[in-house]
């Protein structure tokens, strides 16, 4: 059997597919699974045990040299690609997207079966053979494997596998030691960065927090993000010590971090989804969009939001993102403190059992 998933992008979407990829697997053991993706959230998926073959859409490089002029080039990659996404007959093509650039990829692949969303986004819905109904009320994670329920899979737990290598770990453990953490110190983990500008909370926040949790709770802050110098600003707007490593970690290595994590504070972010899927609790600060859909998947988290009527409103742009403004640095902070001592109280029941 030939399966094709289309999931592109971003990176907290590709995460939240990942469940429903393990579900597949062990429904189709021998199976031969692609996964098309864009190269922002490509990192994940290299290698992945529970894939035979990624094929990277590297769809807004095409664009922009296209707008610059350069045709001939982006021509010959975008038919290559598309000979490469044709060359297998699939007899199963799932649109996890569910717009149209996703959904253009199903109708060029050939799949025999389409399934997607029953749904007329983007006009989407017109290039499947098969739809589902899609409950925007419930978790993306939960929606997801509905593909895997409707064609007879029981999914049980949702499993986040993100492989782990030696080498990564070693160059987390040598960054962080080099920067004064000690192996096994543990730490609190800040990520600030969101895509979205209504998403954002004041740097100077992110400051202020960081110092309190260096100061009351005596843990060292690693400030972490993708490519921005917003983790400098906040490590110069503080008065203790912090580790920045903005910029500085692939996806991948940015994972084997939050395994090491104690905890981690952020926005509503890819960051965030990754570091729940391995594991690591999460304090997480939600304005303009809805925790029940897309908040950190499963038990140990926990969400602060804003009591004003109009969220969650999905807007990108906003006068005054008084939702995010609402969420004081004291209520971060305890947040922080208690999920700590929650998770200590939990560690000491549990060797106490043994």
């Amino acid at each position: 059997m030939n399966l094709l998933i289309v999931k592109l992008s971003a990176i907290g979407d590709v995460i939240h597919t990942l469940p429903s990829l393990a579900a597949l697997r062990r429904h189709f053991p021998a199976a031969h699974i692609t996964w098309v993706v864009e190269e922002a959230a490509s990192d994940l998926l290299a290698d992945h045990p529970h894939l035979d073959r990624v094929l990277i859409s590297r769809r807004r490089r095409w664009q922009d040299d296209l707008k610059r002029g350069r045709v001939r080039q982006p021509l010959r990659a975008i038919a290559a690609f598309i000979g490469d996404l044709r060359s297998r007959p699939y007899d199963l093509v799932i649109d996890f997207h569910g717009l149209f650039k996703s959904a253009l990829l199903v109708c060029l692949s050939g799949g025999r079966r389409k399934l997607g969303y029953d749904s007329l986004q983007e006009g989407s819905g017109l290039f499947y053979t098969e739809k589902i109904p899609e409950d925007l009320t419930r978790h993306a994670v939960d929606r997801y494997l509905d593909f895997a329920r409707h064609l007879g899979i029981e999914p049980g737990k949702a499993e986040f596998l993100i492989p782990d290598t030696e080498d990564q770990r070693g160059k987390i453990d040598s960054l962080l030691q080099g920067l004064g953490i000690a192996p096994r110190e543990p730490f609190i983990a800040l990520s600030p960065v969101a895509f979205w500008e209504t998403k954002l909370w004041e740097e100077a926040r992110f400051s202020r927090l960081g110092d309190r949790i260096h100061r009351e709770l005596g843990l060292p802050v690693v400030l972490t993000d993708g490519a921005s110098d917003c983790t400098a600003r906040i490590a110069r707007g503080m008065t203790e010590a912090a580790v920045d490593l903005g910029g500085r970690t692939t996806l991948r290595e940015l994972a084997a971090l939050y395994r090491r994590a104690a905890l981690l504070v952020t926005t509503d972010s890819g960051p965030m989804h990754l570091a729940a899927a391995v594991g690591c609790p999460v304090v997480a600060l939600f304005g303009p969009t809805d925790p029940r859909r897309t908040g950190p998947y499963g038990p140990g988290h926990t969400v602060l939001t804003s009591p004003v009527d109009c969220r969650p409103c999905f807007r990108k742009t906003c006068e005054t993102r008084q939702c995010m403004r609402d969420i004081a640095v004291d209520a971060v902070f305890e947040a922080v403190r208690e999920n700590l001592a929650d998770r200590q109280q939990k560690m000491h029941a549990e060797k106490t059992l043994e």
